[in-house]
């Protein structure tokens, strides 16, 4: 699982410490990693590390942070994401999945879901892709999903933030057409903001033309991971 990594989000981010990597996390089960979060609030949470995460749901970090739960629900929450995420690593090695918290951020370059330049209608090999998506999706359909569509900053801004929006979109009704339920989806252009790379190179452009995907758990999970923790 090379692509899988996982973040805690601890008691220490009090501190503002963000600890990562499989080898942070090694001593502690699926339920603490989930728990470790505790009675922290999402809106402290995001406060405390800023623009690293994103702030009220405008990147997949901030809509992950913004759905804490917390506690001893938080962690069967993160129980059931690990298993998620470790069934997406492996459907879909292409793809960077990372834990962090209570959810799933998932991002899908270039080499994973591709689009036309100028385009936002999808490839065949990113279909194929998506398709390898489908199945994990089913099988967990208390989750919402919110995609988030990225462009390199070739071009003027606004229509980047145009293209970056229709491509999202082309995604959601994809996987939609594929049985997944609309409702279960949001989604937002987010044009050239937030690079992961940079755009003096093509290399780093490549990387920064993308598309992330926020896994929370719905009202559903919540309310039953909520009545678990309380037997």
């Amino acid at each position: 699982m090379k692509n899988l990594r996982v973040y805690i989000l601890a008691s220490a981010m009090a501190f503002g410490t963000l600890f990562t990597s499989c080898e942070a996390v090694k001593n502690t089960n699926n339920t603490q990693r989930g728990a470790g979060i505790g009675a922290a609030g999402g809106a402290l949470i995001g406060g405390i590390l800023g623009n690293n995460i994103g702030k009220g749901g405008n990147t997949a970090l901030g809509a992950i942070i913004g759905g804490v739960v917390g506690g001893t629900a938080g962690g069967l929450i993160g129980n059931k994401m690990d298993k998620q995420a470790q069934k997406i690593d492996e459907a879909l090695p292409g793809a960077e999945v990372v834990r962090v918290g209570e959810g799933i951020k998932l991002v899908l370059g270039e080499n994973a879901v591709r689009f036309d330049t100028n385009k936002s209608t999808l490839t065949a090999s990113a279909k194929t892709n998506l398709d390898k998506l489908v199945p994990v999706f089913k099988e967990y359909p208390d989750t919402n999903i919110d995609i988030y569509g990225y462009t390199d900053n070739t071009g003027k801004a606004e229509y980047n933030l145009t293209l970056s929006g229709q491509r999202a979109e082309s995604v959601k009704s994809y996987l939609a057409a594929k049985g997944i339920a609309a409702s279960r989806f949001n989604i937002k252009g987010m044009g050239i903001a937030d690079p992961i790379a940079s755009n003096e190179s093509v290399d780093g452009r490549s990387q920064n033309r993308r598309v992330e995907f926020a896994i929370t758990a719905n009202q559903k999970m919540v309310d039953d991971a909520k009545k678990e923790a309380q037997k």
